[in-house]
């Protein structure tokens, strides 16, 4: 399995790409927060997996979204779906490959019933790139939904990714619709020195039926490292009380504590950081690095206030994590096809994607992703001399209940096999 262990390699070759993609352009500086998705890049700097694969993975800690189901409080719903939220992004901690690009009318779907559930995705849009997934309990206890925009940007030294797009869980039994979005994400020496990733911005999740909000802060990781990877929130409810506070990592976990509780505790830590303050630093200590952003140290694990209740902790990945692109046990599931598999599934699904599985075999050359780029544009071109729109299989394009924005929801019918008005697109 390939594994990007000679990062200043790396970072010359992300370089060149960009210097070459940039219509005779001589300076990387040219593509200075330009979206990503208009360069075409080598396929070495991604990983074997397809964006919609990517999206698969919010499903990772399905339990959560049970757990929640089998709540009898709202405010204890509320704070086991932030949970949920929470390590929906857990699987990017240390994962700097990039997803490939979903074709237009590309699928993918997955079910497992070990975890109750079945889902199904779709690539709906090429420019701007949209993909909406569509998850279902398989005990009719959840739907789970969204349409993904991520706008990729450069910025010389790092990659930012913007979260466009809303995400939906909706928990039947209760008659509840909860709606957020995913923080940014930043990918850090992109150019030269060691990748690591960041996660920061305000999330909000609201419960529709009752007026709860949850208000989650992912910190940026600050001059000194100290915020690095840091979650802190609290839940208020339709009457704007804090009823508890939420605090944790994005990659380790997450806890509740009341509110009383956590402000004794706070100030009380002031009172010790005080007492115990360290002199400032020379000035030489903490310059930047004008050649790459240093990574800072990972601090002590979350510090657990007494009282706390445990919402959610990352499960542990495999040993060989680092040589199969970080993935997670759940990523490395994701392109399994077992026998007979490729008799029931659309013939547009990423599993049969022939570039993923050549870059899966060893296979790091382009000719493969080139000629599956210019079928989508030869594609492209015909339906513009016969003046035909583009139709997408699963989902439509209408007005999100709960939100009143434009989402793209699923349509039906995708698990009765009927494939015949599927594209070809590999």
């Amino acid at each position: 399995t390939h594994s990007f262990q000679n990062f200043s390699i790396w970072g010359r070759r992300y370089s060149a790409a960009l210097s070459a993609s940039c219509c005779g352009c001589d300076s990387v500086c040219s593509v200075l927060g330009q979206e990503l998705s208009k360069i075409t890049m080598p396929i070495v700097f991604n990983e074997p997996l397809s964006f919609l694969q990517r999206i698969t993975e919010y499903m990772e800690h399905t339990y959560l979204i049970h757990k929640a189901c089998a709540q009898s409080d709202s405010i204890e719903r509320m704070q086991v779906v932030a949970a949920f939220a929470v390590s929906a992004v857990a699987s990017q901690w240390d994962r700097t490959g990039k997803p490939f690009n979903p074709l237009l009318g590309e699928t993918y779907e997955l079910t497992r019933e070990d975890q109750g559930f079945r889902l199904i995705s779709e690539q709906v849009s090429h420019h701007p790139p949209v993909s909406a997934f569509h998850a279902e309990g398989l005990s009719q206890d959840f739907l789970f939904h969204g349409s993904i925009y991520p706008k990729l940007k450069f910025w010389g030294k790092s990659v930012e990714a913007e979260p466009k797009g809303t995400i939906t869980l909706e928990l039947l039994k209760h008659k509840e619709a909860y709606t957020w979005s995913n923080p940014f994400c930043c990918v850090h020496n992109v150019i030269v020195g060691k990748l690591w990733i960041e996660q920061y911005g305000t999330v909000e999740i609201v419960n529709h039926s009752t007026g709860d909000k949850c208000v989650l802060n992912f910190k940026p990781c600050g001059m000194f490292g100290k915020e690095l990877h840091r979650v802190e929130g609290y839940v208020q409810d339709k009457c704007k009380k804090k009823r508890c506070v939420i605090y944790g990592k994005w990659t380790e976990c997450l806890w509740s504590v009341d509110p009383q509780v956590y402000e004794s505790h706070r100030k009380n830590d002031k009172r010790g950081t005080a007492e115990t303050k360290k002199p400032k630093p020379e000035e030489s200590e903490v310059a930047e690095n004008e050649d790459a952003d240093d990574m800072p140290e990972v601090q002590e694990t979350v510090a657990v206030i007494p009282g706390s209740t445990l919402l959610w902790r990352v499960s542990s990945r495999p040993s060989n994590s680092a040589e199969m692109y970080n993935f997670t046990n759940f990523a490395v599931t994701l392109n399994e096809s077992e026998p007979g598999m490729e008799g029931v599934l659309a013939p547009t699904d990423c599993r049969l994607r022939p570039d993923i599985r050549a870059m899966e075999n060893g296979d790091m050359g382009n000719e493969i992703f080139l000629r599956l780029e210019e079928k989508q544009r030869a594609a492209r071109k015909e339906r513009a001399k016969n003046n035909e729109e583009w139709s997408t299989r699963w989902f439509e394009l209408v007005t999100n209940p709960y939100t009143g924005l434009q989402d793209w929801l699923y349509t039906g019918g995708y698990f009765d096999r009927k494939y015949t008005d599927c594209p070809d697109i590999y």
